[in-house]
């Protein structure tokens, strides 16, 4: 059998960054995929927002800098395992005692489930500590469910259904009701010996709580999933600390490109009062919107000169290649890329699309401009993906705020 070892060093520039414990136990990583499913076939590289499946936790998993060796196990044909473990009934006890067997330097193995695209680093870096300085032996990943319980009743038996988990006559309100704690399958962090003895968990046990918009049922909905992991999965070490300004193409991503006809010959462009709103939210956060646009249409001259009244907001009209009349403005403003958020739709926008902290195009933009931006909005142009992105925008700052909550004061860093 064959096991694909990652390189942590090509995908991270902070190998330096790291726990202090693990240089004392190896601590290994292992994300089982498998190509075939019942739901979704070949899903670990189906792309998900624009990222194959399984690339969302590698990225998680490198940037927390938590692990000696990073191990991706799979029956497909570019990352095979052995035919003993590559049956539909094969559990991931089996998959990962063979992974032991090859490979007895490991003492702590950190089973990553591929299908947890809004895995963060942060959640293993804590998660790893429970085993490698707070003593447990097994820690799993769970989030907070408030689900009421009923028991099966069978066809033709004639017997009443009983609650689980509530009193009928006084049913909880939600916020009065703390919930029950469900695996999330995130990942399972065992000691080397516990799966040597056959079990993921057992010794001293620990559960790592993972707020609830982290957990994602992959096989449910495909279209769901991709919205929540656009929302809340995590997009590498580059996300700005502070956005401080967002350039936005008015044409193409303020419109759709649609110019209207009046009975009396008058051209009409029509905004949607939601993208509106939205810069209306970043400007109230402090950060400056400036509208883009190059064409010399005459409506478009009145309708740029109208929306710079109604918001507040500069309109620049850029000439090629934008890259560099961007940068002009930065030098001015004394920016830097990081603090920049960029939302575009077309080829001319793929440098400063590629450049920025924080870019993204509408849902109806393709080719190099989709590929070069960082988020692709579930809305189309003209019709609600400014403000998506501006959610978007505040979203990735106010979580990074959130993180402040972690205590890093127990993560000790080896230069």
């Amino acid at each position: 059998s064959r096991f694909h070892k990652y390189n942590a060093a090509e995908g991270s520039s902070n190998q330096s960054t790291k726990l202090d414990t693990v240089k004392e136990r190896h601590v290994a990583g292992v994300i089982l995929a498998r190509g075939g499913s019942n739901g979704i076939p070949l899903k670990n590289i189906k792309l998900l927002a624009g990222v194959p499946l399984i690339g969302w936790v590698i990225r998680a998993a490198i940037d927390s800098d938590v692990f000696d060796s990073l191990w991706v196990f799979t029956d497909h044909d570019e990352i095979e395992r052995s035919a003993e473990v590559s049956k539909d009934t094969t559990s991931s006890l089996e998959t990962i005692q063979e992974f032991c067997r090859m490979n007895p330097e490991v003492d702590i193995i950190c089973n990553i489930q591929a299908t947890s695209p809004c895995l963060h680093p942060h959640h293993l870096i804590q998660a790893v500590e429970m085993v490698t300085k707070q003593g447990y032996d097994s820690v799993f990943s769970v989030d907070r469910r408030h689900h009421f319980r009923w028991q099966e009743v069978t066809r033709g038996e004639g017997t009443d259904t009983k609650a689980l988990n509530l009193n009928p006559a006084k049913r909880p309100h939600h916020q009065d009701w703390a919930g029950e704690l469900c695996e999330n399958g995130s990942f399972y962090i065992t000691t080397k010996k516990l799966i040597d003895e056959g079990v993921l968990q057992g010794g001293k046990m620990a559960y790592f709580e993972m707020p609830a918009e982290y957990s994602i049922d992959i096989d449910i909905d495909w279209p769901v999933a991709e919205q929540r992991v656009l929302r809340f999965g995590y997009f590498g070490k580059d996300k700005p600390e502070l956005v401080r300004l967002l350039l936005c193409n008015v044409l193409g991503c303020l419109t759709d490109r649609q110019i209207s006809l009046s009975a009396s010959g008058d051209e009409r462009v029509s905004i949607n009062s939601r993208d509106l709103d939205g810069i209306t939210m970043l400007q109230r956060e402090g950060t400056e919107v400036i509208l883009l646009t190059s064409s010399e249409n005459p409506t478009l001259g009145r309708l740029t000169d109208k929306l710079s009244q109604t918001t507040g907001c500069v309109v620049m009209s850029l000439n090629e290649p934008k890259q560099v009349e961007v940068e002009k403005l930065m030098k001015e403003k004394k920016l830097e890329w990081k603090e920049v958020a960029y939302i575009g739709n077309d080829a001319t926008d793929v440098d400063c699309l590629s450049l920025a902290g924080l870019s993204a195009v509408p849902l109806d933009t393709s080719g190099m401009a989709l590929i070069a931006a960082k988020y692709q909005c579930q809305s189309t142009a003209g019709h609600g993906a400014v403000r998506e992105f501006c959610e978007h925008i505040l979203h990735s700052l106010h979580e990074l705020v959130n993180l402040s909550d972690v205590d890093f004061d127990r993560v000790e860093v080896l230069l």
